[in-house]
């Protein structure tokens, strides 16, 4: 990481004069992506100025039919906050799934936003509910903000200060996470909203994307039988490690799910133990730290007791109380998209 000069200043316009007089100036929110790239040295700005100091900029506010987020808002604010609950459950049950408990801890609704990751979570969800992207000098509707991977139409000096979400009348988001990052190798966001339907995807291409074919077989029929021959063209879509830019299908497999279907990859099943293997006792999944640490260690190695050896299991999307068709399933090879879509049998999807 090269050397810059901090700033932490108290105001919005504080901030603004002082990315103003920089060379090479970056606005940090949380820094779960400007730090990373800082440290590569694939950005070295002359100037880092944290918003952190700025008080006002993390409310979370119910405003006559929208929901009103401040850009310092963190992911986890963004899941437990009860305003967000009640109002749009699909938005807070993405921000749920969001990276792991220091990401979500630590990262902010904002700094998502303008950095603009083709992958992120939160784009899927400006698009697909209509959102409004407040900054310190004018209001952009999401359709109009993003571009395609990192870029936004922001000016350089330009803070968001909130963004603003219409409810909606229903919505659910579902992805199919990569495993590692949790970045979305493919999410949808639909939302049945009183302008009409809409679809927001994700992670699929060089930025997210609505898919109005869908959107127009939704509108029809909100229900999966109205995508059975829908889908989107696979020439427009990203091929990398994780994923092939085919479909295995037309956006079929959302009309063959219901709400009780367990949601991520399918499990894998053990084969039956044998006698001899079944008397063994079975190999423990945690691991005393002081075992790592050598011998000599002190009287304090016990202190620590045990911890679990793995990372985090994945959380399953969409969260609690959505009743509707919501993951995406995996296949081997090609890219795969479930639109999360209420099948006919299941009870109506909640609001938001």
């Amino acid at each position: 990481m090269r050397d810059f000069q901090f700033h932490r200043p108290g105001s919005v316009e504080e901030a603004i004069a002082a990315m103003t007089a920089a060379s090479d100036g970056k606005f940090l929110a949380g820094g779960q992506s400007l730090l990373p790239v800082m440290k590569l040295e694939l950005a070295a700005p002359s100037d880092v100025v944290s918003l952190s100091g700025i008080e006002g900029l993390d409310g979370v506010s119910r405003e006559g039919d929208s929901v009103v987020i401040g850009a310092m808002a963190t992911h986890g604010a963004v899941a437990e906050s009860p305003v967000v609950r009640e109002a749009i459950p699909a938005l807070a049950d993405l921000a749920e799934g969001i990276g792991d408990p220091q990401v979500r801890n630590r990262g902010t609704l904002g700094g998502a936003v303008a950095h603009n990751d083709p992958a992120a979570d939160y784009p899927a969800a400006l698009v697909g509910l209509g959102a409004t992207v407040l900054t310190d000098r004018r209001e952009i509707a999401a359709d109009d903000f993003f571009g395609h991977m990192f870029d936004t139409t922001l000016e350089a000096d330009e803070v968001i200060t909130a963004v603003r979400f219409p409810v909606p009348a229903a919505a659910c988001y579902a992805k199919f996470p990569n495993p590692a990052s949790r970045y979305a190798i493919v999410g949808v966001f639909v939302a049945r909203t009183g302008d009409g339907v809409r679809v927001a995807v994700t992670g699929a291409a060089t930025g997210v994307f609505r898919a109005s074919e869908v959107e127009q077989a939704l509108a029809g029929t909100f229900a999966p039988e109205a995508i059975t021959t829908t889908g989107v063209d696979a020439a427009d879509l990203m091929a990398d490690l994780d994923a092939s830019a085919e479909f295995a299908g037309p956006w079929r497999d959302a009309a063959d799910r219901t709400r009780a279907a367990p949601p991520g990859p399918p499990r894998r099943t053990r084969e039956p133990r044998s006698p001899a293997a079944a008397r063994r006792p079975p190999r423990s999944r945690y691991r005393k730290v002081s075992d790592s640490m050598g011998a000599g260690a002190g009287p304090s190695d016990s202190s620590h007791g045990e911890r679990p050896a793995g990372r985090d299991p994945p959380r399953p999307v969409p969260g609690p109380g959505a009743s509707c068709v919501g993951r995406i399933r995996h296949r081997p090879g090609p890219r795969h998209f479930s639109l999360p879509v209420a099948h006919p049998g299941a009870p109506p999807l909640p609001r938001g």
